[in-house]
């Protein structure tokens, strides 16, 4: 489970990246507070599906770009 929450971060922080958005616009654009966006990125939480769903919706990715 570590090796994947690592590997949602890692992810989350390069496609954020790839489309210059900022964890506050991805905020912004999914509903999901800052913090908890922070939260992944620092493998600090394991995001739901349902979260993972709203981000990969919001930067028009697929949940495959954010968990492979």
């Amino acid at each position: 489970m570590e090796n994947l929450r690592k590997k949602i971060a890692s992810n989350l922080r390069q496609q954020r990246a790839k489309y210059k958005v900022s964890q506050e616009k991805l905020s912004e654009l999914t509903g999901i507070s800052q913090q908890f966006i922070c939260s992944i990125e620092t493998e600090k939480v394991n995001p739901s599906i349902e979260v993972m769903l709203k981000i990969a919706d919001a930067l028009n990715i697929t949940l495959n770009d954010l968990v492979y």
